[in-house]
């Protein structure tokens, strides 16, 4: 799952300053597992986005790296975009570098600039093809994934299929840079052309877009060896330009590199029975999104629920969990929810594309669009009224879930805003835990984490801090289950998280603090 979209803007004020829980600093435990470092070897693409260290300005990263399984990174290629220089988006070309494993997954990296200065990352590895990642050298806080790459796919025939794309980022289009969230579709041919597709812009400066036709355009690899040797190319998609990372060919890494904002995302192909019509589309789903508010407030925003839909367009059992600038709101299973309702877009037919809301008088109407790129996969827009927001739905199976089948060994990644007055920055968190057993529900493990607005010491960044806390699972254990997570580091802290779970190896996360808006994902390591 890609990272939220918790962008620290100049949309955020003066914010709140209450603390989520009591001050605590538990010590990591020795790390134990099988990785080391010959489970970093070949390519891999990353893709990262978060806040500038200085001007708070969004800024993104996506590229490649190639690793040789032995503490060496031999060379690598990026492009980044910071919208807080004025600048257009660079390549920036990687001689060379070190990283280091631990046997619990956890490692560091430094990645050695062509022409001086160097990229720092922490990283956590739920296996050798994958990863969380977050910047700790204080020119940035920005986090995201690493993916294993197939250099045999590095070609434009290997792009062939229907995509499914989230993007989001900074949109230069209103009056005022605004958040956007673009979502949809499109079509390769694997000759180097786009052949269609459908999206929905959701621009704080303007009302959501609906459903709108992708022309044809088209896509290339690099001619200059950053094609073959990177899996690099060059993208125009609905009018904008974009470059782009080939992991394989079910998934590219994306950001866009014009003068109409800057935006980062995936694009995945679509594999499986899509939905074509309502009763294509029927179980338990789950879902997480992270944005802005832009009326009003304009803080950050988080929201985390678990819907059934039954096939023929109605949603129930709807369970609710929000986090509106450390504003929390909790709407049970049992609570009163009207006009709950689905539809699969039958005009956009294949596309994917599909709608559902629902009512409650605590939390008004909540609206979401989503394309689901497999049976059980999809991303997702919100388009309520005055919220800009997007991130993952995915099916929810294997329940009830308990504390014997949620043990085991975990990564996890949190990212959202650190709501400090007299102003709010982005955090970033990557880390290593161990969960409960069958007859205890604790959990330890270690993480690092940047704060850049709040720590000005080792760049910002918290290393190699020991995580300790519990995890309380409410009756079936398919929604608003609880963590409460103590962090260590120089001034420790208490998070409280919502959990929801989609199986019994991965489950999403939404904190219920007034201090910070913040969500993620934590999932088994298979290692």
């Amino acid at each position: 799952m890609r990272r939220l979209a918790l962008l620290a803007i100049s949309l955020c004020g003066a914010l709140l300053a209450a603390c989520g829980g009591g001050n605590s600093n538990p010590a990591p435990p020795p790390p134990s597992g099988n990785f080391s470092n010959a489970s970093l070897s070949g390519h891999y693409a990353f893709a990262m986005s978060g806040a500038d260290g200085v001007t708070g300005a969004y800024t993104a990263r996506v590229g490649s790296i190639v690793a040789d399984g032995a503490g060496r990174i031999t060379s690598g290629l990026e492009d980044v975009v910071n919208l807080g220089t004025g600048s257009p988006a660079s390549q920036v070309s990687f001689s060379g570098g070190t990283y280091q494993i631990l046997s619990n997954g956890r490692g560091v990296m430094g990645l050695n600039v062509t022409g001086g200065g160097t990229l720092q990352l922490s990283f956590c590895l739920k296996s050798s093809s994958q990863g969380f990642l977050v910047q700790t050298d204080g020119n940035a806080s920005t986090s995201g994934n690493l993916s294993l790459q197939t250099p045999s796919e590095f070609s434009v025939n290997s792009l062939v299929g229907k995509y499914v794309f989230d993007f989001s980022g900074i949109s230069f289009a209103g009056s005022s840079p605004s958040i956007i969230s673009t979502i949809g579709q499109f079509s390769t041919d694997g000759n180097g052309n786009v052949t269609g597709g459908v999206t929905d812009v959701n621009d704080g400066s303007f009302t959501p877009s609906g459903p709108l036709a992708i022309p044809a355009s088209t896509y290339q690899l690099d001619s200059s060896g950053n094609g073959t040797s990177f899996g690099r190319g060059t993208m125009t998609l609905n009018g904008k330009s974009y470059a782009f990372y080939i992991v394989d060919n079910t998934q590219i890494n994306v950001l866009e590199e014009d003068q109409a904002g800057g935006a980062e995302g995936p694009a995945f192909l679509q594999t499986g029975a899509i939905p074509v019509k309502n009763s294509d589309f029927s179980g338990s789903f789950i879902f997480l999104t992270g944005g802005s508010v832009t009326t009003g407030t304009f803080g950050p925003i988080a929201r985390l629920g678990r819907m059934t839909a039954d096939g023929n367009g109605n949603i129930a059992s709807v369970a609710y969990d929000e986090n509106d600038d450390g504003h929390n709101t909790h709407v049970s299973e049992s609570a009163s929810i009207s006009n709950a309702n689905y539809a699969i877009d039958t005009v956009n037919v294949g596309s994917g594309r599909g709608t559902f809301t629902f009512k409650n008088s605590s939390i008004g109407t909540p609206s979401y669009v989503f394309y689901m790129y497999s049976p059980t996969r999809a991303v997702i827009q919100d388009v309520t009224t005055g919220v800009v927001s997007d991130g993952t739905m995915l099916a929810q199976t294997g329940s009830p879930f308990t504390l014997s089948n949620l043990a085991g060994n975990y990564i996890f990644n949190w990212t959202g805003i650190q709501l400090v007055s007299p102003s709010a920055f982005e955090e970033d968190f990557v880390g290593q835990a161990v969960q409960t057993t069958s007859s205890s529900n604790n959990l330890t493990g270690v993480v690092d984490y940047v704060e850049l607005g709040l720590n000005s010491v080792n760049n910002g960044a918290t290393l190699n801090a020991g995580v300790a806390g519990t995890l309380t699972i409410n009756a079936d254990g398919t929604q608003d289950n609880a963590y409460k997570i103590a962090v260590g580091g120089s001034s420790g802290f208490t998070v409280n998280f919502k959990a929801y779970a989609a199986d019994s190896s991965t489950t999403l996360v939404l904190c219920f603090d007034g201090n910070r808006t913040t969500a993620g994902i934590v999932t088994r390591q298979a290692q």
